[in-house]
């Protein structure tokens, strides 16, 4: 079946739901950093963070298949291995993460952190970017609409060093504060009790911000002043991405409630939020969670197995050294190349700002995908991100080598040529 015939029976069948590239590919393997579509040709993948300790990972896949050969079965039945789990996740967080609640996706989790800070609170009104995502729910999805949508949700600015808001001087620590403190004031003035602040940690979904120095810390202290809590969205940021295991440590703050997601599984869907005993008491008490497919032997079995990969092969420290060395790489090539707006980034997450206008920081989306699917053509998959659809963004599995950064590296000054 040719991919057009595939494009076509996808669409009668599922509807036209979002691909990547001008020209879709059919994968059909993976094995490590590699993805191979039909006609066997190689990419490597510089996107995926599902798959962290690399696409069908041979611990992981054997972890789950001794598993599912001897036991799996939902929550209401005591399993050691589920404790251990959960003992060993918290012990990754500071020492106020003291219990988890496992569900399956991400989007699930931030239901559970929305309904844990309300309930953890007595208040209703969550505080958001105007850039961010973190879900597909009904109530998740109020945050991602621009503006936000309700009246429990307000959005501000999302905290950056490189571009003006509104064409003042918009990119310090005291516009985003005073932001932050009109939107809970907002709350008040409603009548609507403030319950907190719900971020990805190091803002992903905006576009890899460079947060002005300090923002985060003083953030919290303005939310817990009026009453509320900060949840840390680590879906993208955590699991060693930003080359610490929470991008709250690179953003230098302390959550109250943490949701995790995507790489802890390697594919197997597991998600997680982590609080205080008190808040998720209270969460337990309020809706008596239950959840099929969490908190199972299997999401054990398979998180554990991830968490040793990560350790054993030291990926935390790889992901600090080689994406910083990639950064440095790139910076370089920026000085020559006007459409090189911004290098940013932390870690095996790395985001450069393409721009029509490097004075006027003028943000190019066309030119961002067309740098994807040109580098898609030399055999590596990227896409395109942030606020404005404009940031290139480099998201390799934390088992990318070296050899594989020296790759992408000539093949990104390539590309950078064929376009000059």
């Amino acid at each position: 079946m040719t991919n057009s015939q595939l494009l076509q029976r996808r669409q009668q069948l599922i509807g036209d739901a979002t691909l990547f590239y001008q020209e879709p590919i059919n994968i059909v393997r993976g094995d490590g950093v590699y993805l191979y579509d039909d006609a066997g040709k190689q990419y490597i993948d510089m996107y995926n963070n599902v798959p962290c300790v690399g696409h069908a990972n041979k611990r992981v896949v054997a972890a789950m298949e001794q598993q599912m050969g001897t036991l799996n079965v939902h929550s209401r039945y005591l399993h050691e291995s589920i404790l251990n789990y959960a003992e060993r996740l918290l012990g990754y967080h500071h020492n106020k993460i003291e219990q988890v609640v496992f569900a399956c996706s991400g989007t699930e989790a931030s239901e559970i952190a929305l309904l844990m800070a309300r309930f953890g609170t007595g208040g209703r009104g969550i505080i958001c970017s105007d850039a961010t995502y973190h879900g597909n729910s009904t109530e998740v999805r109020k945050m991602s609409a621009r503006p936000v949508t309700g009246p429990d949700f307000q959005s501000i600015p999302f905290p950056q060093s490189y571009r003006s808001v509104d064409g003042s001087d918009s990119t310090g620590i005291d516009y985003y504060l005073n932001k932050l403190r009109a939107a809970i004031d907002s709350f008040s003035e409603e009548g609507i009790p403030f319950a907190g602040l719900f971020v990805c940690s190091i803002f992903a979904n905006e576009g890899l911000p460079d947060i002005p120095a300090g923002f985060m810390k003083k953030a919290v202290e303005m939310v817990h002043q009026a009453g509320g809590v900060v949840i840390a969205d680590e879906v993208q940021a955590g699991y060693c991405r930003s080359g610490n295991w929470w991008g709250y440590e690179t953003s230098d703050f302390i959550p109250d409630i943490v949701t995790m997601g995507k790489p802890m599984g390697n594919g197997l869907p597991i998600s997680a939020v982590a609080a205080s005993t008190d808040l998720v008491s209270s969460f337990r008490k309020n809706t008596h969670y239950f959840n099929t497919f969490a908190s199972s032997p299997l999401q054990a079995a398979v998180g554990m197995s991830v968490l040793d990969v990560i350790e054993d092969e030291d990926l935390k420290i790889r992901s600090c050294e080689l994406g910083e060395q990639m950064r440095q790489e790139l910076e370089q090539m920026q000085y020559n190349h006007p459409s090189m707006g911004d290098v940013r980034g932390c870690g095996l997450f790395i985001g450069v700002e393409w721009v029509s206008d490097k004075e006027q920081k003028t943000a190019d989306r066309k030119g961002a995908v067309d740098v994807a699917n040109r580098m898609k053509e030399k055999g590596f998959l990227l896409s395109n991100a942030g606020a404005f659809g404009n940031v290139v963004k480099i998201r390799p599995p934390l088992v990318f080598e070296q050899l594989h950064a020296d790759k992408f590296l000539e093949s990104f000054a390539d590309m950078l040529s064929d376009i000059s």
